[in-house]
């Protein structure tokens, strides 16, 4: 039962927390995806953050990108991970 109550709360707290980043995500996409990137980024310094930068330029900021997408890919691990756990007790 406990890995139930443990499976339940890490399901929800992953599908509302993506729901409300998703909800407050400051832009659709467009043009205004670059601007926002950089007023989202200025308190980060280029030289301490190297992979939130590259992360940014080569992944988040191509044509195509949503960050919607990356839902099923989460929760797959997710699922994978608590399937993991039930076999392993």
């Amino acid at each position: 039962m406990a890995m139930a109550a443990h499976a339940y709360s890490l399901l929800d707290s992953y599908i509302y927390g993506f729901a409300l980043t998703k909800m407050n995500l400051p832009f659709v996409r467009g043009d205004d995806v670059a601007e926002m990137a950089q007023t989202m980024l200025q308190p980060f310094p280029v030289n301490e953050y190297p992979n939130l930068m590259a992360f940014i330029a080569e992944h988040a900021m191509k044509p195509g990108y949503d960050y919607g997408d990356e839902f099923e890919f989460g929760l797959d691990m997710i699922l994978d991970g608590l399937e993991q756990a039930r076999a392993g007790s």
